[in-house]
């Protein structure tokens, strides 16, 4: 299926979804098409070929990153829910881009924790209370010069305001809170 049709179609599928459905842990809250869009136009222009991704939910974000990065990349993608990291591998075959994604279904903190891999571009969408508790090791995953994207940075700021200022803070990072989608925190790491 071409890419901009299934896009679309999960588009919609989300806004449907997620209007009826009252458990907030059953919802798919994918990303704004505008955030898709920001998103892959960063990745290319950062060149990011490893990308980590926590919080995959149908895999709606995870295709806009696929898409953007070349043959030989790959998306490491973590999802907690087996309902969602079912749904999200069905899209990424329908996508033909399964061969650039690497789906791991655990706990984002523990993911971080156990992995030896470094990252050029890190997009959080997942638990952002917990974002806090792993941001160090975090950062170590992420490559000199590479950048974090946080989504939800304006439409959650409550939530996110210690996590946005302790990152501010840090000398080694630059930081903005961009106006795109429901606001994305941007970071790049010196």
């Amino acid at each position: 299926m071409p890419l901009e049709e299934l896009l679309q179609e999960l588009e919609a599928l989300g806004v449907q979804h997620d209007a009826t459905e009252n458990e907030k842990s059953k919802k798919l809250l994918n990303i704004t098409r505008d955030t898709g869009e920001f998103l892959a136009v960063l990745v290319k222009s950062a060149k990011a070929e490893q990308i980590l991704e926590i919080g995959t939910s149908n895999g709606y974000s995870t295709l806009w990153l696929a898409s953007a990065i070349p043959e030989s990349g790959k998306v490491v993608t973590v999802e907690k829910l087996s309902d969602k990291a079912e749904m999200a591998a069905e899209n990424f075959v329908r996508a033909e881009l399964q061969d650039r994604i690497v789906q791991v279904q655990a706990d984002a903190e523990d993911f971080i924790r156990d992995s030896q891999q470094i990252f050029d571009f890190i997009f959080l969408d997942a638990d952002r209370t917990a974002y806090l508790s792993y941001i160090d090791v975090l950062l170590s995953k992420l490559s000199s010069g590479g950048v974090l994207v946080c989504d939800n940075a304006i439409s959650h700021r409550h939530e996110l305001e210690d996590f946005m200022a302790y990152l501010s803070n840090k000398d080694t990072l630059t930081s903005c809170l961009l106006p795109v989608g429901k606001g994305e925190f941007v970071v790049h790491k010196a």
